[in-house]
C-alpha cells in the first residue's frame, strides 16, 4: 500500500505540500496509486543531539514488530513536509501517532526557520537510507536538491515536472517562482 504523509508549517510550505497531496489524490482516484493521509511523525534510531549514531530504521529487519510498537513512542523523531511510501516497507503504531520505516521519497521545503544544524541533521539523517530519495526545496527558490541516499543527484526545477528516481512524477510548475 502507498502512503505518503506531510506536515507544513508556513504559506508557501502549505501552498506546495497541499498541491502535492492534490496531485497525489488524483492519481488515487485514477487508481495508479494506493495513498493515505495523516500526520505522523517518522521516527529513527539514535538522537538529535549527537552529530553520528542516528539512522532511519529498516523495519525488514524488525524482528520483534509487536514489541517495537509498543516502544516506537520512546523513539526519537523528524516531521518531513512530505513523506511518501510507495515500496518501501513501514509501520505505524497502534495509535497512528509515529511511522517508522525509509520512505521512498522525502520532501523538506526549507526556510529561513531552519538552522544550518537542523538542515545538516535532517539530510544526514535522510541519508542514512540508502534507498530513500530525499528533496530539498528553498522557499524562495525553484531549485529542488536531489539526493538518494548519500548520493547527490542532479537538481531539478519546479518550472519542469519532477519526477523521482523511481519514475514518479509531480507537476508542480505553477508553483514555481
Amino acid at each position: 500500500m502507498d502512503n505518503y504523509m506531510y506536515m507544513g508549517t508556513t504559506v508557501r510550505h502549505n501552498r506546495f505540500i497541499s498541491t502535492l497531496i492534490n496531485r497525489i489524490f488524483s492519481r488515487v482516484e485514477s487508481g495508479e496509486l494506493n495513498a493515505q493521509h495523516e500526520n505522523c511523525p517518522l521516527v529513527f534510531y539514535g538522537t538529535k543531539k549527537s552529530s553520528t549514531g542516528f539512522e532511519l530504521i529498516d523495519v525488514t529487519s524488525i524482528n520483534d514488530i509487536e514489541r517495537f510498537l509498543d516502544n516506537i513512542t520512546e523513539l526519537e523523531y523528524v516531521s518531513p513536509d512530505f513523506m511518501l511510501f510507495k515500496e518501501n516497507s513501514y509501520l505505524r503504531n497502534k495509535k497512528e501517532t509515529r511511522t517508522a520505516g525509509q520512505p521512498d521519497l522525502i520532501v523538506e521545503v526549507w526556510s529561513e526557520s531552519n538552522t544550518e544544524n537542523d538542515r545538516a541533521f535532517l539530510q544526514n539523517l535522510y541519508a542514512t537510507s540508502p534507498i530513500t530519495e530525499h528533496w530539498y526545496i528553498e522557499q524562495d527558490s525553484n531549485k529542488v536538491e536531489c539526493y538518494m541516499g548519500r548520493e547527490q543527484l542532479p537538481d531539478q526545477y519546479l518550472t519542469n515536472v519532477l519526477v523521482t528516481q523511481k519514475g514518479i512524477e509531480f507537476d508542480l510548475r505553477y508553483l514555481a517562482i
